[in-house]
């Protein structure tokens, strides 16, 4: 193991590739040999509130950073954290030995926004645009859209939106330019001076006892995060964020979410129209929940980069997955990715002792890169001969080459400042809205690697490698990134490399968690579409008036709807029996729906678990339900929706 002195070893930035060199000032190592690497030095990173943590350009002599070892299994001890940095060397070798390659290509750099401009960029986002650009062309539809999606808003969500406004008014102003809109013309805000409303049982509190050991482990979805963190906030004004090593904070519980009648939402389940709102709000709950914790982030925006167009690594993901659903329209995670973790997975390959750990040597990684590059569409890559070590070198060298980081330039910091949030709870609700804000292919990538990282966790008896290792080994992949140019701290340096292995045990640990949408933001969505439906409604009420005036009453009186009777119809359009009536009962849930449905119909082929109920129109365009979801509880929410039997994509 490293002990803590200083290493007689100088760590230089080759600026036109931005990858480290090693320069060594006494006898050097072994170019390929796996058992030097525990005398190998570690690079900085980079690491301060502005700047994303890579590669620091200054050379310099570096003493380890202080720690201390903690028994824990939940936290990240010194020798945990050897790991991460040996990772970083391996990585400034691995760009060693590719050579120049991609040198023709610019660096991706992080811009820090002019003055405004972050606000104005942020407002744009949340598609709030017509709040300070007056010169947009007037378009009614657009202006009913921003207020309705402003009248679900929270008092810190609204607070949010005015926090942004009134900076942006101040630096226009300052600048001599158009006025804009007071935000109390825009929509009312709760008044300062009053009471905040009361957050419902459940939320975030703190706890009676300071000393107490059991921690809360109640994920309240129902009440936005912000509002929680307020009232933890008023309660509990002193209290910081630990950001020990080993403290006991850093220990991970068993959250659970709060039960829903009406089913829990995964991500995928709502149709793109109401993705596109979670999005919006999303954007502003956690920019609500940092200004609650009095977190000031300043996003980075990614100025254009000459990227490759075609190929496999450095190749932006959304110009893979384009290529890829030429061939497979439905595909999600760029073929390259899934290829990579099947066949670590092959022949017991999760059994293979410190995997992910322990690098393939450098000039057959290499290799094997570029024989990858001209041989994997036309399938004639030697899969046989591919060891594990090297498949998941490979795998690391695919995350770090993307021209854009997995986790977004715009929202890497905001990824990193979640350490700073004061409770596991409000870090792990932040990374939930979060993983919502990711575009499609880096957040359905994203999810195919941790899962793979999970199942890699569960062979640790044989491979050595727990949550705390797979986090330290992947967080330089994941997090270093070319930005930066920032002189850091020893302190600062050794803060970020804890702080960028915690959130990708977060991330691993409760990734059932993340990848789902909170209540209360497909609550707000439901405010939304209704409240944008009003004006139609009030149409088509006017039209069926006239007809009704015009048009001669009916004979017989019009039977009333099933649902008005306790029932309600199911459509199977893409089956023999197309619909069927079934009784509301109290314990009735959508998985009792596809079972009744398969036993009377025999001629579905589709398998039970293949096929899915959604509730489609109403309050909602489309989404799939939970199989535990109970539809009388459903229904009450929303009783002009349609429910509709489809076979899963």
């Amino acid at each position: 193991m490293m002990t803590g002195g200083a290493r007689p070893l100088l760590w230089v930035q080759l600026r036109r590739t931005g990858h480290y060199s090693v320069q060594q000032n006494h006898s050097a190592l072994p170019e390929d040999n796996p058992s030097a690497e525990s005398q190998r030095p570690r690079p900085s990173v980079c690491s301060n509130p502005g700047s994303s943590p890579r590669r620091s350009p200054h050379t310099r002599l570096r003493p380890r950073p202080p720690c201390q070892r903690c028994n824990s299994q939940d936290s990240l001890d010194e020798l945990e954290m050897d790991d991460y940095w040996k990772e970083v060397e391996n990585i400034s070798r691995s760009a060693e030995k590719r050579g120049g390659e991609g040198g023709n290509e610019e660096e991706e750099q992080q811009k820090h926004p002019d003055e405004g401009e972050q606000e104005e960029a942020w407002l744009m986002e949340a598609g709030l645009a017509r709040l300070f650009d007056g010169s947009l062309p007037a378009d009614q539809e657009q202006e009913e859209d921003s207020a309705a999606f402003l009248s679900t808003l929270t008092r810190a969500q609204a607070a949010a939106v005015e926090r942004r406004l009134t900076l942006l008014h101040q630096t226009q102003r300052r600048c001599n330019r158009q006025h804009l809109p007071d935000v109390r013309d825009i929509f009312r805000l709760p008044e300062k001076d009053k009471e905040p409303r009361e957050v419902q049982k459940g939320s975030e509190s703190p706890p009676s006892d300071a000393s107490s050991t059991e921690p809360e482990t109640v994920m309240n979805v129902d009440v936005a995060f912000s509002e929680q963190a307020l009232s933890y906030r008023d309660n509990q004004p002193h209290r910081v964020a630990k950001m020990s090593p080993n403290s006991p904070d850093d220990k991970l519980p068993n959250f659970r979410l709060l039960k829903d009648k009406t089913g829990q939402t995964r991500v995928g389940h709502l149709s793109p129209p109401d993705m596109k709102k979670v999005r919006r709000f999303a954007l502003v709950e956690i920019t609500a929940l940092f200004d609650t914790g009095g977190i000031d982030l300043k996003a980075h925006k990614a100025v254009k980069v000459k990227t490759k167009e075609s190929g496999l690594f450095g190749v932006p993901l959304v110009t893979l997955l384009d290529q890829d659903q030429r061939r497979v329209a439905s595909t999600k995670v760029p073929f390259i990715l899934q290829r990579l973790i099947s066949h670590i997975e092959e022949d017991d390959g999760l059994d293979t002792e410190g995997l992910l750990r322990i690098s393939g040597a450098a000039t057959r990684v290499k290799s094997l890169y570029q024989e990858l590059e001209s041989c994997f569409y036309d399938g004639t890559f030697p899969w046989d001969q591919l060891k594990q070590h090297d498949a998941a070198s490979l795998l690391k060298l695919f995350i770090r080459e993307l021209p854009h980081p997995l986790l977004t330039v715009e929202y890497l910091n905001a990824f990193i400042a979640v350490n700073k949030l004061p409770t596991k709870k409000q870090q792990l609700q932040a990374l939930n809205l979060l993983v919502l804000l990711l575009p499609e292919a880096n957040r359905d990538s994203l999810k195919a690697l941790v899962e793979f990282f999970q199942r890699v966790i569960e062979h640790q008896a044989k491979n050595k490698m727990t949550l705390n290792n797979v986090s330290v080994v992947m967080a330089p992949n994941i997090f270093m990134f070319k930005g930066c140019r920032s002189k850091v701290t020893e302190q600062q340096e050794f803060s970020m490399a804890t702080g960028t292995a915690n959130i990708v045990r977060l991330l691993i640990r409760y990734q059932n968690l993340l990848w789902t949408i909170p209540k209360f933001i497909l609550t707000q969505v439901r405010q939304q579409n209704m409240e944008s439906q009003r004006k139609q409604n009030k149409e088509r009420a006017m039209r069926k008036l006239l007809k009704k005036i015009t048009d001669k009453p009916p004979d017989r009186a019009t039977p009333e709807p099933e649902s008005a009777q306790g029932f309600i119809r199911v459509q199977a359009p893409q089956f023999s029996k197309v619909s069927m009536v079934l009784q509301l009962t109290e314990d009735l849930q959508a998985a009792d729906v596809l079972t009744r449905f398969l036993s009377q119909d025999s001629a579905v082929k589709v398998k039970r678990e293949d096929l899915r109920l959604y509730e489609i129109g109403g309050n909602i365009k489309e989404r799939c339900l939970d199989r535990e979801t109970f539809m009388k509880d459903l229904f009450q929410l929303n009783p002009a929706a349609e429910w509709v039997i489809k076979a899963a994509q």
